[in-house]
């Protein structure tokens, strides 16, 4: 048994199996709450420390699965091409969106940071969270931040994203499906994104739009503002 812990092939099998128990229980309940992704991950971290199996073990297999996150962030170019006359007739707007919402997601974490005397390393780690694992992992080591926090800030901001999104536009009557698809994939990158596109075409093609365009902004934003309001 040792022999198929230790292959790559147990971290892809075991990632797609609880995947797809996750995707059967959230279709079966229809519950946000029971997120495929959620599920998945609870599942992996209950097997991992039932059995005693090291988490490199795990990721010989997870790292795999991991590099295809670019790939399938470049794909969503598809829904958008598809939908490029919505570009070019609300450009501006979409872009101001992004740039606004980008702006209040790095300044509430310093604000948050600085308003609870948290750690500052710490502070600098939860700063690229809104936006796709690649690039956030990057900014995260440009600013002083741990990639591995930063991706665990990633991972919990996208879930709770799909997770509330819907019905947290809802309750704010947003109704238009171009505002709907920015605010999500600003706030809550490519996971965010899965549920816009369960949404409606042009919400998913506007959402994956928007993480391209936030993390460009994050590299940029994210060590100016960190300067300007004096987090280190």
């Amino acid at each position: 048994m040792s022999w198929l812990v230790e292959s790559p092939l147990f971290g892809v099998l075991i990632t797609l199996l609880t995947f797809e128990i996750g995707l059967w229980i959230n279709k079966k309940t229809k519950l946000a709450l029971l997120n495929p992704l959620l599920l998945s991950m609870g599942m992996i971290i209950a097997l991992l420390y039932k059995l005693d199996i090291p988490i490199s073990d795990y990721n010989r297999g997870g790292q795999l699965i991991t590099f295809f996150i670019g790939p399938s962030t470049v794909a969503l170019a598809i829904p958008l091409y598809k939908h490029r006359a919505l570009l070019k007739s609300d450009g501006l707007p979409i872009l101001g969106g992004v740039f606004v919402g980008t702006i209040t997601s790095i300044t509430t974490v310093i604000l948050m940071v600085k308003g609870f005397g948290l750690d500052t390393q710490l502070g600098l780690s939860l700063v690229p969270k809104s936006i796709t694992t690649p690039i956030g992992i990057e900014v995260s080591k440009q600013i002083g931040g741990l990639p591995q926090i930063t991706i665990a800030a990633i991972t919990i901001t996208g879930v709770v994203g799909a997770i509330v999104a819907e019905n947290f536009l809802n309750i704010l009557k947003i109704k238009d499906p171009v505002a709907k698809g920015v605010a999500i994939g600003t706030s809550a990158h490519a996971l965010g994104t899965s549920k816009a596109i369960e949404m409606g075409d042009v919400e998913g093609s506007m959402s994956g739009l928007s993480i391209g365009i936030a993390g460009l902004l994050t590299v940029f934003l994210a060590p100016l503002l960190i300067g300007v309001l004096h987090l280190v």
